[in-house]
């Protein structure tokens, strides 16, 4: 073989090799574009909500119109501020407060009933809506405005903030969108009854508040001080107060502990209490109100604790327990 052939020979296996990595590299190249397009798309779906079928039409929605085999009733449309819709030929129609199927047959025996078309086939879709929202309050987790479609049970509106807190109590106030709607008080028991809650139906547009329990709050001498819910029926004793405290300290004075508690018009009264008698029966026993605060002094510096003002201010920091009983 000549010198001029091997050249050849060389230069030739050189461009081959070229081609094969730039082939190489476009299939490549390909398949990363096939790979972003499909990510780009996946990016770009977006989920439906599982109520949207049932989502009743009101004044504000934008309605897209096909009629097939005939072009002249395409287009979309407002409905207006009385509920209705304006369509080529056939006039005003109310559609507010139906679903988007039952809009849609309404088209249809509109057209059939004015003998525009034997078989009509409608199609009708919803471009824009303003989503109905509920109203949460209270003791949940995070109160605000939830977007909710069709009604539902309390307990899954209840779920959209998050559940309730520690200091919700066993009543929840739900008061209706429409004025002339009465408020439906629902009362229940997390340990008893969670079907009351499951079985009250919460409304678009209507308010849900979650009161708050009622809190007694244990200070001084105990070994576990704070503020303690009243669950269920909302009944708690002194006794079984300093017992959720777990107990008295060592320091404690136990002849004689204090509850304050406030007035209706904001004055406070401080009851003094023979807990020592009320331990060994010598002593009635005292049922307790929501806001009440037991005060155990220490043997040592109870003189120090007698203004009821200085034990008020240390309720706002006081730890909150619950309980189930």
């Amino acid at each position: 073989m000549t010198r001029s052939s091997h050249h050849a020979l060389l230069i030739t296996s050189a461009l081959l090799i070229v081609f094969a990595e730039a082939s190489v590299g476009q299939i490549d190249m390909q398949q990363r574009m096939t790979g972003a397009g499909s990510a780009t798309a996946s990016q770009g779906l977006s989920t439906v909500p599982a109520d949207f079928p049932q989502l009743k039409l009101a004044p504000g929605f934008l309605l897209r119109l096909n009629v097939l085999d005939d072009s002249d009733f395409a287009g979309s449309f407002r409905v207006n501020e009385q509920g209705d819709i304006f369509l080529p030929v056939l006039g005003s129609l109310h559609v507010a407060d139906e679903t988007v199927t039952e809009a849609r047959g309404q088209i249809r025996r509109m057209l059939l009933d004015n003998r525009i078309l034997k078989d009509p086939q409608v199609d009708l879709s919803i471009l824009e809506y303003t989503a109905p929202q509920v109203t949460i309050i209270g003791e949940v987790a995070s109160p605000g405005k939830y977007p909710l479609l069709i009604p539902h049970s309390l307990v899954d509106v209840l779920a959209l903030a998050g559940g309730t807190t520690i200091t919700a109590g066993n009543e929840v106030l739900i008061t209706h969108g429409n004025a002339g709607a009465a408020p439906v008080l629902v009362h229940y028991s997390r340990a008893t009854s969670p079907d009351s809650i499951r079985e009250a139906i919460v409304h678009p547009g209507d308010t849900v508040q979650v009161k708050r329990a009622g809190i007694v709050y244990v200070l001084g001498a105990v070994n576990r001080p704070g503020g303690f819910v009243m669950q269920e029926e909302g009944t708690l004793n002194v006794l079984q107060a300093i017992s959720l405290a777990n107990g008295t300290s060592v320091t404690a004075s136990t002849g004689t502990i204090h509850l304050l508690r406030r007035n209706v018009d904001g004055t406070v009264v401080d009851v003094a209490l023979p807990y020592k008698k009320i331990i060994h029966g010598k002593s009635a026993d005292m049922q307790l109100r929501a806001t009440d605060v037991l005060y155990v002094p220490t043997s040592t510096f109870k003189a120090i604790f007698t203004n009821s003002q200085q034990i008020l201010n240390t309720v706002t920091s006081a730890t909150i327990y619950s309980f189930l009983y």
